[in-house]
């Protein structure tokens, strides 16, 4: 089914996963996908390395900057350098739930006190021209749900927030590990399209286990989006599809051997310039999964002489398929 051009299909910020470099990648594959960033903590906006930290390529747009923090004031300034360094979004975090988070009171923590998250909210806005918006989860701990949620929607909605991407799990800040937290709370989509019946003015995005494009949009009726977290990371295919499938336009008629090509110029590029370049290396390693050779694709990237620079390693593992291809014909 063709959604309408305000829908949104997002891919969520994950730590030490979606950086730039990922998120060129992604674009490659999909020009509507809204990307988002690792989520960056307000201190590290502010006092950190900008360029290394929130600094992003001109062609990841439409790209969000996700800022994680507790205190108004400093989410205010955050958000005006994200601003300025050209994001088309920030978003603050409500649902991350790692010790890390916990220890400095942000994240799903957040939860518990939507009257600060309110607050924070309407200090970042107040001076930004481009829209906050906030990422959460339905609930954490002993709430529940059906009452957390609406509660929390509420508090903060009142504040003026008018966009909500909500992980369609509860977290346990105990007893769950970050990676448990993915998938052991059972999802309730059902809640999700609730609220979106009971605040219809709010843009609600979907976000949690998704898979597959059909999938979504069958889950996701009703709703003003969705976001794909891990299976767009390790099967980034599934965002060539995107464009065509979800909002109509015209397929794309480029290969994974083509977007091969683009990594290596990308690539070559970068190379000297930025020192987390390497990392494109992870990120691509899903490039042809499910397809034959992405054994060898995994194995030649992975084994690589590491004195190689990434689009050495690149045109290697490449090299290596074509090998594979040429034994089969």
């Amino acid at each position: 089914m063709m959604r309408d051009q305000d829908f949104i299909f997002a891919v969520a910020p994950m730590m030490d996963w979606t950086d730039r470099h990922c998120r060129v990648f992604h674009r490659m594959l999909s020009q509507r996908a809204l990307l988002y960033t690792e989520m960056v903590v307000a201190d590290a906006v502010i006092h950190g390395d900008r360029p290394y930290l929130i600094g992003y390529n001109e062609c990841e747009h439409p790209v969000a900057l996700q800022i994680g923090g507790s205190d108004p004031t400093k989410l205010a300034k955050a958000s005006l350098i994200g601003e300025a360094f050209g994001y088309d979004e920030i978003n603050l975090n409500v649902g991350c739930p790692s010790d890390r988070v916990q220890s400095g009171q942000f994240g799903a923590s957040l939860m518990a006190k939507p009257d600060l998250v309110a607050a924070c909210f309407e200090a970042m806005q107040e001076n930004l021209k481009i829209p906050v918006t906030i990422k959460c989860r339905i609930g954490i701990d002993e709430q529940e749900p059906n009452e957390s949620l609406p509660h929390f929607l509420e508090i903060v909605s009142a504040a003026g927030c008018q966009h909500f991407v909500i992980h369609a799990r509860k977290a346990w800040l105990e007893g769950l590990s970050p990676k448990d937290n993915r998938t052991v709370p059972p999802l309730d989509y059902g809640l999700v399209r609730q609220m979106k019946e009971s605040y219809p003015n709010l843009q609600i995005v979907l976000n949690g286990g998704l898979e597959d494009l059909d999938q979504s949009q069958d889950v996701s009726q009703g709703l003003d989006g969705v976001m794909f977290g891990r299976v767009a990371y390790h099967n980034p295919w599934i965002l060539s599809q995107v464009d065509a499938k979800i909002f109509g336009e015209e397929a794309s008629n480029f290969s994974r051997d083509d977007i091969v090509q683009q990594l290596i110029d990308y690539a070559k590029s970068m190379e000297g310039k930025h020192p987390s370049t390497k990392a494109l290396i992870r990120h691509i390693m899903g490039l042809y999964h499910g397809q034959t050779g992405a054994r060898l694709w995994r194995r030649a990237l992975s084994e690589a002489d590491k004195s190689l620079l990434p689009s050495q390693k690149i045109e290697l593992a490449y090299r290596a398929i074509l090998t594979a291809r040429e034994k089969e014909a």
